[in-house]
């Protein structure tokens, strides 16, 4: 009984020790800023600014539900524990922002801790934003405060089991993970515009949230090459695979600047086309940004060098396939199944339409090591972004309908056809992502609003 205790003394102790900790943490966090007295958040100017800077940082994609009120937060995002819903940002001063001060407003931002105090979970990326300048963060709040309509909806609570849903142990991750000191470090060697690029993805592009991995605590393993090789090679994200931004042959090798701009601009290319969450951000945020800060971007990204340790090449082998698509020949279930299902919009070459059906031939998101995205589109289909280049938006139909065993002998026959080389999968991946999706928490919508 006295063991038993001084255990729970102890643990008291801890935890109190923890708590106070923790306190002291998030109040060392706040940010007091110098221009607050003179900001004229009438300024339209300044309120266009913030507009664009909202572009860049993608603040909509994020605070948006389909079908809901811009801002209002309420979107599911999936982590491995359950859902961690976004919030309303807009200024409604009782379930929004609008009662945030400026510097409550960058601390929030840019720190990860809200205006009573509590910290944010990491999947704000506030790690990113931190690097962000006086100049973006005064214009974005001059934005949210004047340039965005005030919505009252209340935000949803996480289905984080309990342990994980006290926020103030939070508050540890980020004195590891997110220290308050983080600034944007142009690199002397290079020129403006480059350096444009490095400041549009590390910052407020955030392209590091999904495109970097992350490490047991659910941290970017790299928020630059200058922490580490683990920068933008690729990462696994909500059931997508988030392909590596570097130079090697499953990344991009493969991409021209020009081919990257006009993915920016339009979501795609020739030969490729946006899906999943890669829609949302070209459909909410780069396409919207100017011609020179998207060239800037492709630039810095173009200008990485390859994941040491990766085939800088592109992996290929010589084209069997088109001929036997062509003459009838489906020795193998895949390829009768692509035959069936695939080969109107895909073609027997495997390059499709350009700008209509996406190639799956030297296409590096088919090809890519991890199949995770594949198998996705496949089950649930997909939609491409909407742009103010291309007249129509095309849409993949799902093909949830196919068993597990035939998804993966067409994902396989597709990985391992024309040029292609990638490692085959499973039956078992497959019903692993099926189960995934399944079990997807919903969007938060306002009464009277649709899923569909």
């Amino acid at each position: 009984m006295k063991a038993l205790s001084k255990t729970l003394i102890v643990a008291l102790v801890a935890l109190g020790v923890g708590y106070g900790g923790s306190q002291l943490i998030l109040s060392q966090r706040s940010i007091t800023s110098s221009s607050a007295s003179n900001l004229n958040l009438d300024d339209e100017k300044l309120i266009k600014q913030g507009a664009y800077v909202s572009r860049t940082g993608d603040c909509v994609a994020c605070h948006t539900v389909p079908g809901g009120k811009e801002y209002a937060g309420g979107l599911a995002m999936q982590t491995p524990l359950g859902a961690i819903y976004s919030t309303n940002i807009t200024p409604d001063v009782d379930t929004g922002i609008g009662s945030y001060t400026l510097d409550e407003f960058k601390t929030a931002v840019q720190h990860g801790v809200r205006k009573d105090g509590a910290a944010l979970y990491p999947a704000m990326p506030y790690p990113s934003y931190a690097i962000m300048s006086d100049d973006d963060m005064n214009a974005l709040y001059a934005y949210f405060m004047r340039g965005v309509p005030a919505v009252k909806q209340e935000n949803a609570d996480p289905t984080l089991p309990k342990l994980f849903q006290m926020r103030w142990t939070v508050a540890w991750w980020q004195w590891l993970f997110a220290p308050k000191d983080q600034q944007f470090i142009a690199d002397d060697a290079t020129d403006s515009i480059k350096n444009r690029g490095a400041y549009l993805v590390q910052g407020p592009g955030h392209c590091g949230a999904c495109h970097t991995p992350r490490g047991l605590a659910y941290q970017e393993l790299a928020m630059s090459l200058n922490e580490g090789d683990d920068f933008l090679s690729g990462a696994v994200i909500d059931g997508w695979r988030a392909k590596s931004l570097r130079g090697e042959g499953r990344g991009l090798a493969s991409w021209t600047e020009d081919e990257l701009v006009d993915f920016f601009a339009t979501g795609r290319t020739d030969k490729v086309a946006a899906f999943g969450a890669m829609a949302d951000v070209v459909e909410h945020s780069t396409q919207y940004m100017t011609p020179e800060d998207q060239r800037a971007m492709a630039q810095y990204l173009k200008a990485l060098p390859p994941v040491k340790g990766r085939n800088p090449e592109i992996p290929h082998q010589t084209d069997t396939t088109t001929q036997a698509q062509l003459d009838g020949q489906y020795t193998t279930p895949g390829a009768w199944l692509y035959a069936e299902h695939c080969v109107t919009c895909h073609r027997a070459d495997g390059k499709g339409v350009p700008r209509i059906f996406p190639a799956l031939a030297g296409n590096s998101a088919v090809f890519a090591n991890n199949a995770q995205s594949v198998i996705q589109v496949t089950l649930e289909g997909g939609r491409m972004p909407e742009n103010h280049v291309d007249e129509m938006t095309f849409t993949m139909p799902a093909f949830r309908h196919l068993g597990d065993q035939e998804v993966a002998d067409v994902v396989n026959y597709i990985r391992t056809s024309w040029t292609n080389e990638a490692p085959t999968i499973q039956a078992e991946d497959v019903a692993h992502i099926r189960q995934f999706v399944a079990k997807k928490s919903p969007n938060i919508l306002p009464e009277g609003a649709s899923h569909e």
